[in-house]
């Protein structure tokens, strides 16, 4: 069996994630903060670990990568993907407290699990695994008012090259999907505030499977950059 571990896990992309991995037989790891939320997602599924805890508290990293891998025996894939949007604003609008509340979750987090789970590939035998981070097309392309939200995910995308460099001495793969307008509890508040114009939106369980695609390649085999949207986004030209 393999096993993957999801940050995030408790809602959205993530618990869409969770359903793909472990219709695929995959033991998957739950992490997030909310017990109840995580309780819910995995009920009636025997390959589900529940590891509660918050990506920014080193702590609670370590203490739920080394629970997870306690039980599974090894760490295939991590699925970096907890993360936050912020509020909606320019940036002279923007607190600062709001501004690091953003980049803690969405850069520091990230960094500290990422950090955690190439630790574990790196000392494993056999060696090696594959983390897949969660960027986003405004990575590529914001929208306005997200000047903490599409700032952290340009970073990511540096994170996943420099990993993908760093990881080839021990067989440790990553890649990054920069996803496009999956309809989760975020995107229904961006519907809500434009009833006349709703933005062209997608399942997010096509997530889950691009997602469970993505792992279940060979290592020596890497999606480096994948970008899974809403196919009438107003994101290729001006159309």
């Amino acid at each position: 069996m393999k096993n993957i571990l999801i940050t995030g896990a408790s809602a959205g992309i993530g618990s869409a994630c969770v359903r793909a991995f472990l219709d695929a037989g995959w033991r998957v790891g739950l992490m997030a903060r909310r017990m109840d939320a995580l309780q819910a997602v995995a009920q009636g599924h025997a390959g589900a670990v529940i590891l509660q805890g918050d990506v920014t508290s080193p702590e609670d990293v370590a203490r739920c990568f080394g629970g997870f891998v306690a039980q599974a025996g090894r760490l295939d894939v991590l699925f970096n993907n907890a993360g936050s949007f912020g509020r909606a604003a320019t940036i002279d609008e923007l607190g600062y407290d709001e501004w690091r509340q953003v980049v803690e979750v969405n850069l520091h987090g990230m960094f500290l699990c990422a950090q955690a789970a190439f630790g574990q590939m790196r000392r494993q035998a056999p060696k090696g695994g594959r983390i897949i981070n969660n960027g986003s097309i405004s990575a590529h392309a914001p929208r306005e008012g997200s000047v903490a939200y599409t700032t952290t995910k340009h970073a990511i995308t540096g994170l996943t090259r420099t990993l993908s460099l760093d990881g080839r001495p021990y067989d440790i793969a990553c890649g990054q999907i920069d996803i496009g307008n999956a309809r989760t509890e975020l995107l229904e508040g961006i519907i809500a505030a434009n009833p006349a114009n709703p933005p062209p939106t997608m399942d997010v369980d096509h997530v889950g499977r691009a997602v469970l695609s993505m792992a279940e390649l060979p290592l020596e085999a890497n999606v480096q950059f994948m970008t899974l949207m809403a196919t009438k986004m107003p994101f290729i030209g001006r159309g």
